[in-house]
């Protein structure tokens, strides 16, 4: 039987560890999080795990990504739930900082920014957000030095930033980018899924069928852009309880707004949507 995973909080008690397993030969894989996981987290875990002998989660709610409205103070804490999901996925390690040991004079002069990729979509709506995710990411990498990182699909321009600053700032690790896990109707789980109940978790619904929709349309023989984000509005739009904060056909590697969707000019739909507590993201590759 996996034993349980050790769980530290402080640097120097990481490092120890991945010392140690490095002396043994073995290949260090890291997954950062927020906590609150879900079977999704457990599935990068399982991912990090097929790739790695020794595999570090992070769990630390950081503040520095959090707008002054937005729901750090409510978002969920729930250790020991995440320890017991990090033993199923195969994780070896569970750092679980306190706000100091990350930040421990309260604020930070350096910072890392992706000008571009961080300042649309997710960015445009919760601005200083990327920066706040990127200088974290880049810290936790700093820590664990892992040979490999897994991170999620969902959180798409998060991924894509992180890749570009990997690649700017030359961090030897792999980025390993693992599919959306979603509920059986669809839904993209998401720690913020606990906020839906009710008819606000049945309303949750149409960011899937609105991707949906927009795939079907591309696949009908559509190629304007401008159509697709006129299906994915209009479905969205449907569900009276659901408040669009950008429905976009971006390029995927760019972000930037596209023209035209096939098979000569790939495409990604990505959707931010406020649905009763929750706002929601969702995105799905035109044509699948």
């Amino acid at each position: 039987m996996t034993p349980r995973p050790a769980v530290v909080e402080t640097i120097a008690a990481v490092r120890s560890a991945v010392r140690d397993a490095r002396r043994t030969g073995a290949r260090v894989g890291f997954v950062p999080t927020m906590g609150a996981l879900h079977e999704g987290h457990v599935a990068l875990v399982r991912e990090c795990r097929r790739h790695a002998d020794f595999v570090v989660v992070s769990i630390f709610v950081n503040p520095s990504q959090f707008g002054p409205h937005e729901d750090f103070e409510r978002y969920p804490r729930t250790l020991e739930d995440d320890v017991r999901r990090c033993h199923d996925g195969g994780a070896a390690l569970v750092f679980a900082p306190p706000v100091s040991e990350i930040y421990p004079t309260g604020k930070i002069a350096t910072y890392v920014e992706v000008p571009g990729l961080s300042d649309v979509l997710e960015g445009a709506s919760r601005p200083g957000h990327f920066r706040g995710v990127a200088t974290v990411v880049m810290k936790l990498l700093q820590i664990v030095q892992p040979d490999l990182a897994c991170f999620g699909e969902k959180d798409y321009q998060q991924l894509q930033v992180i890749r570009r600053a990997v690649a700017d700032l030359d961090v030897p690790v792999a980025i390993h980018a693992v599919p959306t896990v979603r509920e059986p109707d669809g839904l993209a789980m998401s720690s913020r899924n606990r906020y839906l109940a009710g008819d606000d978790r049945r309303a949750a619904t149409i960011l899937h069928k609105a991707l949906q929709a927009a795939v079907q349309t591309v696949a009908s023989g559509e190629r304007s852009a401008d159509r697709v984000r006129q299906v994915l509005r209009e479905t969205i739009e449907s569900q009276q309880s659901a408040v669009i904060d950008y429905a976009e056909v971006a390029d995927p590697v760019t972000l930037a707004p596209v023209r035209q969707v096939d098979a000569a000019h790939p495409a990604i739909a990505l959707l931010a949507v406020r649905v009763g507590p929750a706002r929601l993201i969702d995105n799905r590759l035109l044509p699948e």
